[in-house]
């Protein structure tokens, strides 16, 4: 497909996407995160999302039943789409982030350290909304920037950056240029948050969930060159479906990068075996010998 093509594409699909936001944008917020929900289920029944969840469902637990795998898939893509409007709706989120209080074994080293002017690094995953806990943190005073990965379709990165922007921080792009003012940020003893969830082909390939699964070292590697604080966090949905538990585990000892990585996957992985519906399966995140696990043949 030659070039032009590929950017007509990406161009109308994100115009599709932009059109969906705004119309959901003119409801309630209730009934717009709702509705979001229903969609993404419904597309992910069709553009092959479900599919592709329901089949890493099965590598990870062989032995669960299909009509239970087909039941979770179905809630990851409502969490998908409700995740994806709230984010893009940051009055409301903000509004709503004034009761979601940060808890855990974490929150009062993290108080002290941004008190001393010690650098964070919080490190979560593709689990509950992970833009929930930085509104619920730079609402009460942190300034935690986010550190994402940008999209195949160009046409989506500006837009998505500002709607990490609105709740505060700055969006820094994994790119050379993102990624260096990200390390200043750092360095100047400011906050940062990152996923671990994502593959990395330069990645070690660390355990998740029992399989092997190539994980960037870098947040471990920032942490013990800035004397950073590496805090799992987690942001999981609530039974309402609109709002979160702010939760702040321990700071992890400062070790080796891939004994740290490690932990990072071992946190991630106790949560979503305790609630898988809330992790986005739909990732690749298994590859070996260049195929993708997950991905049906």
């Amino acid at each position: 497909m030659g070039r032009a093509r590929i950017a007509w594409l990406d161009w109308t699909v994100d115009r599709t996407v932009r059109a969906l936001l705004w119309s959901a944008k003119r409801l309630p917020y209730e009934r717009r995160v709702s509705l979001m929900g229903a969609v993404m289920r419904g597309v992910g029944a069709v553009n092959g999302y479900r599919a592709r969840a329901e089949d890493n469902l099965a590598l990870i637990f062989p032995d669960m039943p299909a009509a239970r795998r087909r039941e979770i898939s179905r809630a990851v893509l409502d969490n998908f789409g409700r995740t994806a409007i709230e984010n893009y709706s940051p009055d409301e989120q903000l509004a709503r982030a004034a009761a979601w209080q940060p808890h855990g074994p974490g929150f009062a080293a993290c108080e002290e350290a941004r008190a001393a002017g010690r650098p964070i690094l919080f490190v979560s995953g593709h689990f509950g909304n992970h833009q929930a806990i930085r509104a619920a943190l730079n609402l009460r005073g942190y300034d935690v920037g986010g550190l994402w990965r940008p999209f195949n379709n160009p046409y989506s990165n500006a837009h998505y950056a500002a709607s990490i922007e609105a709740v505060g921080g700055t969006a820094f792009s994994r790119d050379r240029r993102g990624l260096a003012a990200f390390v200043k940020n750092l360095r100047d003893g400011g906050q940062g948050a990152l996923l671990i969830d994502q593959f990395f082909v330069d990645g070690a390939e660390l355990d998740f969930l029992g399989q092997p699964a190539r994980t960037a070292l870098s947040a471990a590697e920032m942490a013990l060159k800035y004397d950073a604080l590496l805090v799992p966090v987690y942001g999981e949905r609530l039974e309402n479906g609109l709002d979160f538990d702010v939760e702040l585990e321990a700071p992890l000892p400062h070790t080796d990068p891939e004994t740290m990585t490690q932990a990072l996957n071992d946190s991630l992985a106790a949560r979503v075996r305790a609630r898988p519906e809330q992790w986005l399966w739909v990732h690749r995140r298994w590859k070996t010998e260049g195929r993708a696990l997950g991905k049906r043949d």
